[in-house]
């Protein structure tokens, strides 16, 4: 086997996301990732991930943005580096093959949505709903 650029390039890594194909065998027709394809992608997806916090923290500490949007922005750096992981460290793509991957994420975050939500709403009734202190205390004759 020669070491030159040319095997290097075509060194696979055996990491095949969201194939479906017999174990040991390559699907038929597929591209398969190589080191330098895979190196590269997680190298863009840290740069960005990096310049997504940098970008949170900068203009935070620099007012760029008016007061109360500050929060907004901050949601919506969030969400892009959401985006930035789930396609350059998870792999997740519009491909047939993802389809799993992204139905179990959609009911991930389903789940995750009912229990935040649903546990907001059960304390704002509880809350409503409680007897006010003065009225438990007339109830214990204090």
């Amino acid at each position: 086997m020669s070491s030159n650029r040319e095997d290097f390039d075509e060194f696979d890594l055996g990491s095949h996301v969201g194939e479906e194909h017999v174990a040991g065998e390559a699907p038929p027709g597929a591209r398969h990732p190589t080191l330098g394809s895979e190196l590269r992608s997680y190298i863009i997806g840290l740069a960005l991930a990096a310049a997504l916090t940098a970008a949170s923290f900068w203009s935070l500490d620099e007012h760029v943005i008016y007061g109360p949007g500050i929060v907004m922005a901050l949601i919506v750096f969030g969400l892009a580096q959401v985006g930035v992981h789930l396609v350059f460290f998870l792999h997740l793509t519009t491909s047939p093959d993802n389809t799993n991957n992204a139905l179990a994420l959609a009911f991930g975050v389903l789940i995750v949505s009912l229990v935040f939500f649903g546990s907001i709403w059960v304390m704002s009734h509880m809350n409503q709903n409680m007897m006010p202190a003065r009225a438990l205390l007339e109830m214990r004759g204090g």
